[in-house]
Parts: structure tokens; sequence; C-alpha cells
């Protein structure tokens, strides 16, 4: 898998997920282009870890089944960032996966720990 795009999707799926204080979603008012440069290098750093750990033939087994209108990489990215988040969906919500699949892909995107995005002073995105 790309890692950049994944780490693309993972990142659209945090700013339309996390919300500035306001509750509005961040994709309304910031881009990618919007977060620090340490915030991303992490982003990136996370997501190449969590390709790198997924062993091949779950990777395989992912890209194959997934959805016709989405890029094995746009979902990947996606469901990476959703279930580590607890979301109401991600890896562990993909009916179209097998179920141990699915939970060794929960499993290990939780094992990740949990981060949330948030607007700094500096009217940047950050992620902790």
């Amino acid at each position: 898998m790309n890692v950049d795009k994944v780490l693309a999707a993972y990142i659209e799926a945090a700013l339309w997920s996390s919300c500035d204080d306001e509750g509005v979603p961040l994709d309304r008012n910031y881009s990618q282009e919007d977060i620090a440069e340490g915030s991303r290098a992490k982003m990136r750093a996370d997501c190449a870890r969590f390709v790198e750990e997924t062993v091949e033939d779950d990777r395989t087994a992912y890209a194959l089944a997934c959805p016709a209108s989405y890029t094995p990489e746009e979902m990947f990215g996606h469901d990476f960032w959703l279930t580590r988040t607890w979301s109401g969906v991600g890896f562990w919500d993909r009916g179209w996966l097998p179920e141990d699949l699915r939970d060794r892909l929960t499993d290990r995107a939780r094992a990740c720990g949990e981060v949330w995005m948030y607007v700094g002073d500096d009217g940047q995105i950050h992620c902790d």
C-alpha cells in the first residue's frame, strides 16, 4: 500500500470527523495544508508504522475486499483513523471483511492509541 495515499485519506477522515471548540467540523474551515508540520510528520509516521505492521496477507485481503467505489488506501486510511479514535465506524464495522480480519485490524489500530485533532493558538491543526 502506498503510505502517502493512506496518509491523505487518514487526514481527510481526521478533518471531517474532528470539530473545533465551537463544534464545527474542521474540514469546513481547514484543509490538509493547515496541519502543523510536526503533526503531519507524526501522522505520516503512524500511518507508515500501521501499514508496515499489518502483515501482507491482511493488506492483500483488505484490498481485494474493498468496495470498488474506494481505493484500498482510501478505505485503509479512513478506517485506521476512525478505529483508533473509537468513532462509530471503522475496521470492525466493515461487513465486507471476514470477521477475523476485522478483529485483527481493529485490535492493531486500537493498540496504536487514541489521537485527536485540535486548532492551536497558532491557527494550525495539531494532533496529540
